[in-house]
């Protein structure tokens, strides 16, 4: 037996899910199902893709470079389909959070200019779901490392503290910068806005106490149970409703930068109006801003 695109959508599925169980539910199989196909895909490559537990399903190392090529390799096949059959789209991908008014007009902007679709997908890693080709562009607030994307800033949002309804500073009107530094620290490792050396020098506290995770709900949940604080634009505060956390305005806080990201070496004219219409939406909104392109 060879190697099909079943197998390949199947081992995607599941290394994306970390769960035959989900990956099942997304492909629209049954759970036996999507396991005898990996089970074959296995035997095919002669080698275990998975490393698996009672608790749980992870890629195993020696699989992770097929796994990448087998995503790009889905996704090259998709954009062949989508250009034979004239499909038009743009792949927006975000982490959480995505602004509303401004994302609202730049989508609608540039679908009424162009007459390209956008299809808005959330991620718990843009950044990654870009460099895998599975977006065309990103928007972020905190830059990645590397040489293959190209950022633009799009606007500074002022920051809000994150605290615990049972914490004694639910109560407060407003905290400040310093107040923060020393307490622990809840940080969400991809795409989190506030880590530890976001106090700089004399204002950043030694041995402070960082409890990490990897999304934004996971971020949320933590902070209600007291784990911590944090720090998020003040979107949060309108957006989020939670009734064990509370959103304290920080009036001396830096700034976060909303950014979008784009693969630098993809000259795409599709992916340059999307970012012209984003920009014009900035301006319309005169939002606060800084910056330009910047290569990372």
């Amino acid at each position: 037996m060879n190697l099909e695109l079943r197998h390949l959508r199947a081992v995607v599925a599941v290394a994306d899910h970390g769960s035959f169980t989900t990956a099942a539910v997304q492909l629209g199989v049954s759970q036996p199902a999507l396991t005898r196909t990996v089970q074959q895909a296995e035997r095919i490559l002669q080698t275990q893709l998975f490393d698996r537990t009672s608790r749980r399903v992870e890629l195993a190392e020696s699989a992770t470079d097929f796994v990448t090529a087998a995503k790009r390799m889905l996704f090259d096949l998709e954009q062949a389909v989508a250009s034979l059959t004239a499909r038009r789209a743009l792949r927006l991908g975000f982490s959480w959070l995505l602004p509303d008014s401004w994302a609202h007009a730049t989508v609608a902007g540039f679908e009424r200019a162009t007459g390209v679709t956008v299809d808005i997908a959330r991620f718990d890693d843009p950044l990654r779901a870009l460099r895998e080709g599975q977006v065309d562009v990103a928007v972020v607030r905190r830059r990645g490392r590397g040489s293959s994307i190209t950022y633009r800033a799009l606007y500074n949002e002022a920051r809000v503290a994150a605290v615990s309804a049972s914490s004694e500073l639910a109560s407060r009107e407003h905290l400040t910068w310093h107040e923060l530094r020393e307490l622990p620290l809840v940080v969400n490792t991809l795409t989190g806005t506030t880590v530890p050396r976001s106090w700089r020098g004399a204002d950043r506290a030694e041995n402070r106490k960082v409890v990490e995770c990897t999304n934004f709900d996971e971020w949320l949940e933590l902070i209600a149970a007291d784990r911590g604080v944090g720090a998020v634009p003040e979107i949060a505060a309108r957006r989020v409703n939670h009734s064990h956390v509370r959103f304290i305005p920080i009036p001396d806080a830096p700034p976060t930068m909303l950014q979008l990201a784009y693969l630098t070496a993809t000259p795409n004219a599709t992916v340059d109006a999307f970012v012209d219409a984003a920009l014009r939406a900035v301006n319309r909104e005169a939002r606060p801003r800084d910056g330009g392109d910047v290569h990372a």
